[in-house]
């Protein structure tokens, strides 16, 4: 285990809650950043976050504040868990501090929709080349929270930033790898949404483990083949932030994206499913986003244009599927 060290985050979502947790039982000094000050001061009081991650307490030493200086102030290193479509404009609060020698990890899993940009490319766009890494992986944040044995995997350019980061996260219960492939782990986290919406609409419509299975591994080849076309590596999809990312999240009963997708087989709308959570499902705006990605780089994504159709052109799902079992012949590997 590392030495301690201070570290912000940045976002008091579950998983931004979940790693303040992980940091904190690692002997670190932790601050956690919520946005709104009334939730801020609802958490310093009561010590749960009902919102996100209801019957987990947290501990005293870790410091929440809703003041961005505050929190920069605190510490150098800043793990950005903002939701991918507040992460720029919470991005745009912070060039206005000094940011030179901070050290950045980015826990966002998404794609941003109106540049269909990753994560880490809109931190650079908006902050210049500060030191960053980012961290993916099959991590339901109750689990890690509770301290069930868990995998992760930092990826960065720079070794040392993966060393730095994989020493002050890892201990007993979570278990991190490191890769260079920055823009395969991105992708993995980001994409595999999309799969667990479409294994959502399948347990919804009373489909066993067969239908799972076949948008699984299918899910994983048309994720794999956009992940290629935009410069990842193939074997970063097989690991922890493609396989094991995409098979936790079409399983868990905590998955968002799952649940989303077992509303609308029940015929909700989406508009009715996003109104009644308070959590993001990212995976909602990603199948937009994944969508325009297969069209850009001429990519066949037969799942996820499926769910672009049911999630935005209202395709009943009953249909979807007859266009999917019914496309024409074709070798696996092709």
């Amino acid at each position: 285990m590392s030495k301690p060290k201070t570290i912000t985050i940045l976002g008091d979502g579950g998983w931004g809650t979940a790693l303040s947790l992980v940091l904190n039982n690692n002997g670190h000094k932790v601050l956690l950043w919520s946005v709104f000050k009334e939730y801020a001061d609802f958490l310093k009081r009561k010590r749960e976050n009902v919102k996100f991650l209801k019957g987990i307490k947290i501990p005293k030493g870790i410091v929440i504040t809703s003041d961005l200086k505050e929190a920069l102030d605190f510490s150098s290193t800043v793990i950005l868990a903002i939701p991918s479509q507040y992460l720029r404009s919470v991005l745009g609060r912070l060039k206005k501090v000094y940011l030179q020698d901070r050290l950045f990890l980015s826990v966002t899993k998404g794609i941003e929709l109106t540049t269909l940009k990753r994560m880490s490319e809109v931190i650079y766009e908006e902050l210049g080349q500060v030191n960053l890494a980012v961290l993916s992986g099959p991590n339901i944040s109750f689990e890690i929270a509770e301290a069930m044995p868990a995998v992760s995997v930092v990826a960065s350019a720079d070794e040392n930033t993966n060393r730095f980061f994989q020493d002050i996260l890892m201990n007993r219960y979570f278990r991190i790898y490191t890769n260079n492939d920055v823009v395969g782990v991105e992708l993995g986290g980001s994409l595999k949404n999309v799969i667990a919406l479409a294994c959502g609409i399948s347990d919804g419509m009373g489909f066993g483990t067969n239908t799972k299975a076949a948008l699984i591994t299918r899910g994983l080849a048309e994720i794999s083949r956009l992940g290629v076309k935009m410069g990842a590596k193939i074997e970063t999809f097989f690991g922890v932030s493609g396989l094991g990312d995409l098979v936790t999240t079409c399983m868990s009963p905590y998955s968002r994206n799952r649940f989303v997708g077992q509303e609308i087989a029940k015929r909700k709308s989406l508009k009715q499913i996003i109104s009644s959570m308070d959590m993001v499902a990212e995976g909602v705006t990603t199948t937009k986003a994944a969508y325009f990605l297969s069209l850009k780089y001429k990519v066949e994504m037969p799942i996820t244009r499926q769910m672009y159709l049911v999630l935005y052109k209202n395709k009943s799902p009953q249909r979807a599927l007859k266009a999917l079992m019914t496309r024409r012949k074709k070798s696996e590997l092709a």
